[in-house]
């Protein structure tokens, strides 16, 4: 067990040793104030303060950990070896930075509760973050600062035994659109129609009348293809369910159509179904409350993780409905428009409330990248689309972290913008 001395135990500071040293390091850590009981200490141990006790593993204290509520902070990115790292300390430090602060800021998201331009789906777009204006959006800082970290503990206390988590990878779907052209009616799909011929998209009207005649399947039922891919390569395989109600964002078909409710059954019995909220649940709990009720009478069991739609949430407004519903996971941690870590880390974290002041039992689980972020806003090709993606995949195995991917039904279809997406996934999941 590591030892940690403090002038003041905060439930800050524990939230966030925990992330390093629990979830990251598997250390088990605790906390002392009293000077005797740390001296006396055998195993690794390390001062947090603003001095020094003597000649100890010392980590300069940043006040942030000791405050309550939001202050404006003035962050300036400096490097320890070639990472980012922000909060310096002075030479007395063992590291240059205080890493326990600056880990609290990036996970806990203390910039979205500061004021910020939000974007046209009134979400805190990337580009407010630190970590995209200093161009470490990309790297799970938090998990390479706690490996470097690691590595000095290691030479301070070499007869420790210290336990290596594993990397693990989980493949997440959010089914938008369960299908293109079945199941949708005669209005939807005559409109449908006229778009494409509007448009000149004479494939598509070719495809819609094969399949609505039975003459070829839907191309968005791509069900098997995920199940198969599930079972072959032994991958972690979440779904999560559009089941609101029509609107101008959300256009899943009807929640009382029997196809989909029997689509949702079969899927249930082989994934975990979670529930993937509706655009305007954002400012409505009671629709939120009326969907998760609605997906649960037809799975027959509690709904326990979700996803926003659009990943369209406020922090700390939307957490605290999930809390309410018993919602145990959310996995909307990133961003629409860009790849990487919103929250830094590629470790599932607890929503750490700054209004309360108060570690909640929401486990959050940060996604590294969508498949329309790479294919739709960034318009990057198949191959360039899987080079990032390994990229990415690469940093969180350096540091055995949990790599999420976020994908669509559609991903696997292999028509239009998607040919050539099924070998992009099937690369990704390879080992």
């Amino acid at each position: 067990m590591l030892l940690v001395f403090t002038n003041k135990i905060t439930p800050r500071l524990n939230f966030i040793f925990k992330h390093y040293f629990v979830r990251i390091l598997n250390i088990p850590v605790s906390f002392t104030t009293k000077v005797e009981e740390f001296v006396a200490h055998n195993g690794p141990k390390i001062t947090y303060a603003k001095n020094p006790l003597g000649t100890e593993f010392f980590i300069r204290s940043n006040d942030l950990l000791f405050e309550q509520g939001i202050n404006d902070i003035d962050i300036n990115v400096s490097k320890w070896d070639d990472v980012p790292c922000f909060f310096s300390t002075g030479e007395t430090s063992t590291i240059p930075f205080d890493i326990f602060a600056a880990g609290f800021y990036l996970i806990s998201r203390y910039e979205e509760y500061l004021p910020h331009v939000q974007d046209k789906h009134e979400r805190f777009p990337a580009t407010e973050s630190i970590a995209f204006k200093n161009n470490f959006l990309e790297k799970p800082v938090v998990d390479i600062w706690a490996y470097k970290f690691l590595n000095l503990l290691k030479e301070k206390f070499p007869n420790y035994k210290y336990t290596k988590r594993e990397f693990k990878l989980i493949s997440t779907f959010d089914i938008d659109n369960a299908f293109a052209f079945k199941h949708k009616g005669l209005v939807r799909n005559f409109g449908g129609l006229i778009k494409d011929i509007a448009n000149l998209r004479f494939l598509n009207i070719w495809a819609r009348f094969r399949t609505i005649l039975n003459f070829q399947k839907d191309p968005y039922d791509t069900y098997q293809k995920i199940l198969d891919f599930k079972k072959n390569k032994n991958v972690e395989t979440l779904i999560f369910i559009l089941i609101g109600d029509y609107t101008t964002f959300d256009k899943n078909i009807s929640s009382t159509n029997s196809k989909f409710i029997s689509l949702i059954k079969s899927l249930g019995d082989y994934v975990k179904i979670g529930l993937h909220p509706s655009y305007f649940t954002l400012k409505n709990d009671e629709m939120l409350k009326k969907e998760k009720s609605r997906l649960e009478n037809i799975t027959n069991t509690p709904v326990l993780f979700s996803r926003q739609h659009y990943l369209r949430f406020t922090i700390p407004e939307t957490f605290h409905n999930l809390i309410d519903l018993d919602i145990e996971e959310d996995h909307s941690m990133g961003y629409a428009n860009n790849i990487g870590f919103r929250a830094s880390t590629c470790t599932p974290f607890y929503f750490y409330d700054l209004d309360f002041e108060i570690q909640t039992p929401l486990k959050i689980y940060p996604f590294a990248f969508m498949d329309t972020t790479l294919n739709v806003h960034l318009k990057l090709d198949t191959k360039k689309s899987l080079n990032k993606i390994l990229e990415l995949k690469e940093e969180v195995k350096k540091v055995d972290g949990t790599f999420i991917s976020l994908m669509h039904n559609e991903v696997l279809s292999e028509t239009g913008n998607w040919r050539g997406w099924s070998n992009v996934y099937a690369e990704m999941i390879k080992d």
